[in-house]
C-alpha cells in the first residue's frame, strides 16, 4: 500500500521553480500530506548574519508558495547548506519524505554530459522523485491547483525498479481515476516499433503480453482502464514516442544504477526520458538498506 504523507519540494527561488511548488502543493492537498519547501543557500558567512539570512530566505519561500498554497496544506520552509543534491537526499532521509517534487530545466548537450542536481537526486533519493519542466503538458491548475490527470504510463521491464514504479502508478491511477498504460520494450528486431497486445504479433510478444497483464491486480480493472503494449527498439525513444502518441500526462519509471563513466558519457534511459519528456516523470528506485 503506497502512502504519501510527506512531500519535499526543493526550490531555487526563481520564477522557473514555481511549477514544482504548484505540483507539490496540489499533490499535498490531494493526499492530505505535509509539504516541505527547501532552499539550498550558499555558505552563510558568519553566525551574526546567519539568523537574519535564514529568516529572509524562509520569508521568500513562503511568499513564493503563497499564491498557490491552500490554507489547509501544512507547509514547512527549510534552509539547507552545502551540495544541493546531497543535502536534498539527506533532508528527505531525515524527514522520512515519501515523494520529492523537483523542477528541472531542459539541458544542453554539454550539461547533459556533466549531469544535473535533479538527476543526482533521482539516483540517490530514499523515495520517488517527480520531475517537472516548464515546457510540458500541464495537469495542475495555475490558480486553484486542481489536478486534471487522465493518463499514466508505466515503463515496465519486470525489475524491482519498475515494480515500484508500477505501484506508484497504480496508486495515482486509483486516486485520480485515470487510464493506466503499461509499456515493455523488447530488444531491437524486425517487428514494428509498437505492437499492441491484442494483435499478438509473435510468441515472444504474446508471452510478454500475458506477463504484463498478470502484473496488474485484478481489482485495478474495477476502477481504471488498463492498456498494455510491447515495443521494440531503443527504450527511451519508444517511451517518448508512446507518451506523445497517447497524450500521456505522467510517466512512471524505475532507475537502474550504472557505472559513472557510462552515466556521464551517455546517461541512462531514465535520464534521457526526463530530459525530453513532454510531461512530468516520476522516477522510483528501491531503497538500499
Amino acid at each position: 500500500m503506497i502512502k504519501i504523507d510527506r512531500i519535499l519540494c526543493p526550490t531555487d527561488l526563481t520564477s522557473e521553480s514555481e511549477k514544482g511548488i504548484r505540483y507539490a502543493n496540489a499533490l499535498a492537498r490531494a493526499f492530505d500530506a505535509e509539504l516541505l519547501l527547501c532552499h539550498c543557500a550558499s555558505e552563510i558567512p558568519d553566525l551574526a548574519t546567519s539568523e537574519s539570512l535564514k529568516h529572509k530566505l524562509i520569508n521568500s519561500l513562503r511568499a513564493q508558495a503563497g499564491a498557490v498554497q491552500s490554507p489547509t496544506t501544512e507547509c514547512t520552509a527549510i534552509i539547507i547548506e552545502g551540495d544541493p543534491a546531497g543535502e536534498i537526499v539527506r533532508l528527505a532521509t531525515e524527514r522520512d519524505v515519501d515523494l520529492i517534487v523537483m523542477n528541472s530545466r531542459r539541458k544542453t548537450n554539454l550539461t547533459a554530459l556533466i549531469g544535473s542536481t535533479t538527476e543526482a537526486v533521482t539516483r540517490k533519493a530514499p523515495c520517488p522523485v517527480m520531475v517537472v519542466h516548464p515546457d510540458e503538458r500541464e495537469w495542475v491548475g495555475k490558480t486553484m491547483c486542481e489536478i486534471d490527470l487522465h493518463r499514466i504510463l508505466v515503463a515496465y521491464d519486470f525489475s524491482s525498479y519498475s515494480e515500484l514504479a508500477l505501484k506508484y502508478g497504480l496508486a495515482l491511477a486509483q486516486e485520480f481515476q485515470t487510464e493506466l498504460h503499461l509499456l515493455h520494450i523488447l530488444p531491437v528486431s524486425n517487428e514494428p516499433a509498437i505492437a499492441t497486445l491484442t494483435k499478438g504479433i509473435d510468441t515472444n510478444v504474446r508471452d510478454v503480453a500475458r506477463l504484463l497483464r498478470e502484473t496488474v491486480p485484478e481489482e485495478a480493472y474495477l476502477w481504471c482502464q488498463v492498456s498494455q503494449a510491447v515495443g521494440t527498439g531503443q527504450p527511451d525513444e519508444e517511451i517518448l514516442s508512446y507518451s506523445i502518441e497517447h497524450d500521456i500526462d505522467l510517466i512512471c519509471m524505475g532507475v537502474h544504477g550504472v557505472g559513472f563513466v557510462q552515466r556521464a558519457l551517455f546517461g541512462s534511459n531514465t535520464d534521457r526520458v526526463m530530459r525530453r519528456a513532454n510531461c512530468p516523470v516520476l522516477v522510483a528506485r528501491p531503497v538500499q538498506i
